[in-house]
């Protein structure tokens, strides 16, 4: 139903374009649509409005632009039900695998920190020798 009523306002659209092109100037400006001393007989306020086949279709087309642009609007702002953050806090979340245990034969994993007594330059797990004098 969305590409079919976005197809027909693509297609208005063109149709709107070209009804608009396709009209005559009228000229005179926003002084004559007012009453002004150049005003033409078939002005916006004048004494009578052009009735010719592409305003009337300029009215309806705009018109219908207007109304599938709106309800193209509701469609789409209306498509996902809004979701509350607090919703995927209150998922359980799962609880992390427990680490398996060396195969045989592997070496054991080095521990990231030196602990105490260690000096710096030697790597963990390797006894301490005193420095020879």
């Amino acid at each position: 139903m969305y590409t079919f009523l976005l197809t027909l306002l693509i297609l208005d659209a063109f149709v709107l374009a070209a009804a608009v092109l396709l009209q005559a100037g009228k000229g005179g400006g926003l002084a004559a649509s007012f009453g002004g001393a150049s005003s033409s007989a078939d002005s916006l306020i004048g004494t009578r409005q052009a009735g010719n086949l592409l305003t009337k279709a300029s009215w309806w087309c705009g018109g219908i632009f207007l109304g599938l642009a709106f309800i193209l609007q509701m469609m789409s702002s209306r498509s996902a039900a809004p979701k509350s953050v607090l919703d995927k806090l209150a998922a359980p979340a799962a609880a992390p695998a427990a680490p398996s245990a060396p195969a045989s034969g592997a070496a054991p994993a080095s521990p990231l920190t030196q602990p105490a007594g260690q000096p710096a330059g030697q790597p963990a797990g390797q006894p301490t020798t005193p420095p020879q004098p």
